[in-house]
């Protein structure tokens, strides 16, 4: 069976494990300590980073971007998370940009990284600063959001696309915190549940990192 190296609280990951669901794929989920740097896992990915996502024949793809066009090209049904023209597809990976790396950056490393990372990996007290950085940047990303859902169906256009599911990503992995001030962002809220909603969420809302419970709305399709 193939198999994804993951960490739960790694949206990167978290984009994988959704477009696997997507696609109806079967997989096993390795947790991987990327901090341990095991030689067997640094020899499928020299990077030492997660998500590598190993197929049946022994092949190793790492790397978010990669490993999600991989997919999309290779198992095309039952949806395409890259669809439509060229254009409509360049305004999808600009979109995964903005959330893999801007998002992630800006808000998911400075609040997810400071207040749960630190603590499993023993790397000091959180810093402050940067959570307070990170919840007025989410307000900025959450803004946008709302933004593109209000004049879109979906966040690139008319479908369902890989940018939905990098942007879930990120923001399951910061609402796992009950940082998302949903009252003050109805459209994204109501974005969100719409992705909620979908099958290739149900193993995501349904993740519980021991000593760290999400809050009570985290699995509520309703908030």
């Amino acid at each position: 069976m193939r198999t994804l190296y993951h960490l739960f609280l790694s949206a990167h990951s978290r984009k994988i494990r959704i477009v696997l669901r997507e696609k109806g794929l079967d997989f096993e989920l390795k947790a991987e300590k990327v901090w341990e740097r095991r030689p067997e896992f640094l020899a499928l990915n020299p990077a030492g980073d997660v998500p590598v996502l190993v197929e049946e024949d022994g092949t190793a793809i790492s790397d978010s971007v990669a490993i999600a066009e991989y997919l999309d090209e290779s198992y095309p049904e039952p949806i395409r998370l890259l669809p439509g023209s060229p254009r409509e597809r360049a305004e999808v990976r600009r979109l995964v940009g903005w959330f893999d790396e801007k998002f992630g950056r800006e808000v998911t490393g400075n609040l997810v990284g400071e207040k749960l990372m630190k603590r499993f990996l023993g790397r000091g007290e959180p810093n402050s600063s940067a959570i307070r950085a990170g919840k007025e940047n989410l307000k900025t990303h959450m803004g946008y959001i709302g933004y593109l859902s209000e004049r879109r169906k979906w966040l690139a256009g008319d479908t369902y696309s890989l940018a939905d599911v990098a942007a879930a990503a990120q923001v399951s992995c910061v609402d796992y915190l009950g940082d998302v001030p949903w009252d003050e962002h109805e459209a994204a809220k109501d974005w969100y549940a719409r992705v909620k909603s979908r099958p290739s969420m149900r193993p995501i809302l349904a993740d519980h990192i021991p000593g760290a419970p999400p809050p009570a709305h985290y699995a509520d399709l309703d908030f």
